[in-house]
């Protein structure tokens, strides 16, 4: 069986975990990742979703906070504040930088990142084939309210989201998300014949509008799922009306839709979506997701441990092995 997953940080890095137990040993999983969140740093590119799959599947993630390397220590963040460079407020751990350092290497000499990214998980040995969605640079951008501007003048500005995300904490309104750059990009070599071969494709429980929405924004990709033979198979990152981690309700809010598990599986829609997995305490919204032209059924989606992540998995497979028979 070959799948295909696309999938942001940690929630869906911890899925991908899971599926690997869930699968046999014939089976392939391609995994595209979103490059949205990428960042340049101190001089390197930062690629923090399609590390947190790497580490996380390659077994050297810090398991506590689902991101960054097991072992870190800090002392070239210590050295940059020394310094007085910023920004202070987004840490590369030491470890961590060699990775960064080795990416900024390669892309300086010429390598497209999907190269790159096959170069650092022939270290990692992921058990997967992960590639960017894109070699372009894409990177999404919140809009928000200007702060320096004078009071009730009604003007916003464009932060990275990074900024967003980790200085503000998402503690500001967000107006609207925008994936600069994704207009103009293309999908990186091997991405649509993974999803034209697929079997299955999965929709891991990511963020739904900055790391799944940033993927299906390159040109192409959409498109190739919709038109995929293979049943698309979804899970609700929203668990009892809120998000099972990070602050997902804060970029759906931004783009007008409710933070249900229901709202995200119509936001998806039925030219996207064939099944749709929701939390056993959402079972009411089976029938809406239905009414809408998508399968659904309700099953645990607690990632509470691996063995948790690999049932959730099974109950992907099975619920796409539903809609290829129906």
């Amino acid at each position: 069986m070959r799948i295909t997953a696309l999938a942001g940080g940690i929630g869906g890095a911890r899925f991908l975990r899971g599926l690997k137990d869930a699968v046999g040993p014939g089976d392939e999983i391609t995994v595209i990742g979103n490059t949205g969140d990428d960042i340049h740093l101190f001089g390197l590119k930062v690629c923090p979703d399609l590390d947190t799959v790497m580490y996380t599947l390659g077994g050297g993630i810090e398991e506590a906070q689902g991101w960054g390397r097991a072992g870190e220590t800090w002392s070239v963040k210590e050295e940059l504040a020394a310094y007085g460079v910023g920004p202070d407020w987004f840490g590369l751990g030491d470890r961590d930088v060699a990775t960064h350092l080795v990416r900024t290497q390669m892309i300086g000499a010429g390598y497209p990142l999907s190269a790159v990214t096959e170069a650092l998980c022939d270290r990692w040995q992921p058990g997967v084939t992960l590639l960017p969605m894109t070699d372009d640079r894409v990177e999404t951008h919140v809009v928000i309210d200007d702060p320096d501007a004078p009071e009730g003048s009604g003007r916003r500005k464009a932060v990275h989201f990074q900024e967003y995300w980790v200085r503000l904490r998402a503690a500001v309104p967000a107006h609207a998300v925008l994936p600069v750059g994704a207009e103009d990009s293309r999908p990186a070599p091997g991405v649509l014949a993974a999803i034209a071969a697929s079997d299955v494709i999965l929709l891991p429980p990511s963020n739904p509008v900055v790391s799944i929405g940033t993927i299906l924004s390159v040109p192409g990709i959409r498109e190739a799922v919709e038109k995929a033979d293979a049943p698309v198979v979804g899970l609700s990152p929203i668990v009892g009306g809120a998000p099972v981690r990070g602050m997902a309700d804060r970029m759906l809010t931004a783009i007008g839709v409710e933070t249900t598990a229901a709202a995200v599986a119509e936001h998806y829609g039925p030219g996207l979506l064939d099944g749709w997995l929701v939390d056993t305490v959402d079972a009411d919204a089976v029938p809406r997701v239905e009414a809408a032209g998508i399968r659904c059924r309700a099953v645990p989606l607690m990632m509470t441990d691996q063995a948790a992540s690999a049932e959730m998995a099974r109950r992907a497979l099975e619920l796409a092995g539903e809609v290829r028979e129906g």
